[in-house]
């Protein structure tokens, strides 16, 4: 009996347990992507083309979904706007800016430090608090970050490293404010995937024009770009806000730790990047870690 009472519960976490792994796949293929961009156009061209045609692809769909729905108060406004800099401005701008000098599996497996800070931002302002079992994967897999990042790191490159410090903490924001108002079911999932992309993927855009220019680029950089706009972004960030609706900030985030699997093997094949075996030995902590951050024995504690 007790075997069949939990199994609802289980079934209602494989499908966003299935969205966030699906979203860690899509996104092994970022990093190697916005490599290729790059050495056609500027950081700040790549990712505010990215993120805006992501957002207008999508405005048809959230136009129809706000006009149907209630209006927006100035607070969710304002967490938008916050989502938008943090992830998009602020968080890829200067990921992309750190991507021109370190590799591509070096940029995605920094970015698995995400979950600390998200930790203490969920325990703050969502009162979500990990059991024991999920405090030890997380210290499992961000041990196994550390391994990983450890024999690649050069300290020759401190504005690389400073970046993606930025980076880190800019994105530890999206998946706390995103889990607020995925949670309580707010906006309708399309809203909240478009609105940040909208406010911060413009802002970029306009900052690339000021800076970079008006982009050249050969068919084949703009056939990338608009993969990494349609696939990348507008399916992954949709799959990834609609499991927050289920798992908590950390959880989703910390499944996003997968990525630098599958970068690491993208790259391997197309970038020439090699792996050191500490560096495999790494990675299946890392798996390891996120693994045990999704088992819920009792749940995670809400205080």
């Amino acid at each position: 009996m007790e075997q069949h009472a939990g199994n609802p519960l289980l079934r209602r976490r494989l499908l966003p347990l299935g969205e966030a792994l699906l979203t860690a796949l899509i996104w092994s293929s970022s990093f190697v992507g916005v490599k290729v961009a790059l050495a056609y156009t500027g950081p700040f061209t790549v990712a505010g083309l990215r993120y805006f045609l992501a957002f207008l692809f999508l405005c048809p769909w959230m136009w129809q979904r706000l006009q149907s729905s209630t209006p927006l108060t100035r607070l969710q406004w304002s967490r938008f706007t916050l989502m938008g800099l943090a992830q998009y401005t602020i968080g890829n701008g200067a990921l992309f800016l750190a991507l021109k000098t370190v590799s591509a599996t070096t940029g995605s497996l920094v970015l698995c430090l995400v979950p600390i800070p998200v930790l203490l931002l969920g325990i703050l302002h969502l009162k979500e608090r990990p059991n024991r079992l999920q405090l030890l994967g997380l210290t499992v897999a961000i041990g196994g970050s550390v391994l990983f990042f450890l024999p690649g790191l050069k300290l020759g490159e401190p504005l690389a490293v400073g970046l993606l410090g930025v980076a880190v903490l800019s994105f530890s924001a999206f998946p706390v404010l995103g889990r607020k108002i995925a949670r309580d079911r707010q906006v309708a999932n399309v809203i909240l995937t478009a609105l940040p992309l909208g406010i911060g993927g413009g802002i970029l855009l306009i900052l690339a024009g000021a800076v970079e220019g008006i982009p050249h680029m050969p068919l084949f950089a703009w056939g990338v770009i608009l993969g990494l706009a349609l696939v990348n972004t507008l399916t992954a960030y949709l799959l990834f806000n609609h499991s927050l609706q289920h798992l908590t900030a950390v959880e989703a985030n910390l499944m996003l730790n997968l990525t630098p699997l599958g970068t690491a093997i993208i790259a391997w094949g197309t970038l020439d990047e090699r792996l050191l075996p500490v560096q495999i030995a790494a990675m299946l902590l890392v798996v390891a870690g996120a693994s045990l951050v999704q088992w819920r024995r009792n749940g995670c504690k809400r205080s």
